[in-house]
């Protein structure tokens, strides 16, 4: 029998497929307000979240893992949010974007949800007003790491039970 010194890679299930979620957040698209001409940005070729494996934006959330919500939620939406995000495979993460989806922004009313936290677990945060995509793609790498069972940031991201 003829030995090869051919390469070969070791490793364990389970750090290989964190590895591949990790590569590959596909995330759900769920602009309500201003934010999501931010999110839109995302994948234009400036900021490019295809780099990171986050660039296929669904459309169906069968097929996402990452619900980017930006902008402000109404309570008229929040049985559309929830069985969206209920239709959702696991594992499942959520993103709120913006002043307005993470604390009800400046429209403290009975018509807007005072944070999509109050509906949904969040894993992270966005602030701004609207926030940069460098913001939205800063949050995407964090997720990344933490789907990667990295260390995250202090106060960046926040584990739901």
């Amino acid at each position: 029998m003829e030995m090869t010194n051919d390469p070969f890679l070791v490793t364990r299930v389970d750090q290989f497929a964190r590895w591949a979620q990790k590569s590959s957040v596909w995330p759900l698209t769920f602009g309500l307000a201003c934010c999501a001409i931010e999110m839109m940005n995302l994948v234009a070729p400036r900021y490019d979240a295809s780099r990171f494996g986050a660039e296929v934006f669904r459309a169906s959330p069968r097929q996402a893992d990452l619900l980017i919500v930006s902008g402000r939620l109404s309570n008229k939406m929040v049985p559309v949010i929830k069985q969206i995000h209920a239709q959702m495979p696991e594992p499942k993460w959520v993103v709120a974007m913006g002043a307005c989806a993470s604390s009800g922004g400046i429209f403290d009313n009975y018509a807007i949800v005072q944070g999509v936290d109050q509906v949904l677990p969040v894993d992270v945060y966005v602030p701004g007003c609207p926030p940069t995509p460098d913001a939205v793609l800063h949050a995407v790498l964090r997720l990344q790491q933490e789907i990667a069972g990295g260390d995250p940031q202090a106060g960046v991201i926040t584990k739901h039970a």
